[in-house]
């Protein structure tokens, strides 16, 4: 596939194949250099990002003072290690996004172009919502759950491994679910779906929301999996009315386009 979007954008661009591998080095190496910045400057404040994804499992846990625990001697580097590459990542992935966008542009048409570009802001707060809206509302009920259910046969010491692990599954995958209506939008301008295909599928979406909701959330109450498959069914529907938005705007393109010059 990669190699047919390169062939596409020759025969668009009639730049050769070796000069877009050329671009994608070039492109890749600047991702790379920043990266390796980001990671070294996230590294050093490791400790405080840790504290904070921690946060809303720390006030359940039986643990020496109110602390995680590590019984492997390298486990704790290692979850240092892993923050601090998923802290360089958040912080160039405006970078990430932006070349990824411009290596693909001459492949893509203009209008594909336009909006992508004009997306690429939204679509970062969408996922910096999704993960504030999974670390305020969602954590700490799915926490205090898991850790209180059976307290009175057994204590809660919480290894610091898996718990960064799950905070960070759930925080990405909530980001990823609060990009839905900006995909729904930009599907239904390049012509690929359009609102009455979504207001159809609604049934099939509920049941893929709580499916979702199963998978997303580590407990399996039904409460917590209606946290996650609700807002997931609201986004889904601010999706069709941003699909309507996006069908009126391209009518009325249309329209401008038909209507001659007096």
């Amino acid at each position: 596939m990669g190699r047919e979007a390169l062939s596409r954008s020759t025969l668009r661009t009639g730049m050769p194949f070796n000069e877009h591998l050329r671009e994608l080095r070039k492109r890749i190496t600047r991702i790379v250099i920043l990266l390796g910045i980001a990671t070294a400057v996230s590294f050093v404040f490791h400790q405080e990002v840790l504290n904070f994804l921690m946060k809303p499992a720390t006030e359940f846990t039986s643990s020496p003072g109110g602390k995680p625990i590590f019984t492997d001697p390298t486990e704790f580097i290692g979850v240092a290690m892993k923050v601090s590459l998923l802290g360089g990542l958040v912080l160039t992935l405006p970078v990430i996004l932006y070349e990824a966008i411009m290596f693909a542009a001459p492949g893509l048409t203009q209008r594909e172009r336009r909006y992508l570009i004009a997306l690429l802001p939204v679509t970062l707060l969408a996922f910096i919502a999704g993960g504030a809206f999974g670390y305020v509302v969602l954590f700490p009920p799915a926490f205090k759950f898991l850790l209180t259910f059976g307290a009175d046969v057994a204590s809660a010491m919480i290894r610091i491994g898996p718990l960064v692990n799950l905070v960070v599954r759930l925080l990405v995958w909530m980001g990823l679910v609060f990009e839905l209506p900006i995909l729904l939008f930009f599907l239904t301008k390049i012509g690929l779906v359009t609102p009455n295909m979504l207001s159809k599928y609604r049934p099939y979406a509920l049941v893929m929301a709580f499916v979702l909701g199963a998978l997303i959330t580590p407990t399996m109450d039904p409460i917590n999996q209606a946290l996650v498959a609700l807002p997931i069914m609201l986004l889904y529907e601010i999706g069709i009315w941003l699909s309507k938005l996006a069908k009126l705007g391209s009518r009325r393109q249309l329209a401008r386009r038909n209507t001659p010059d007096e």
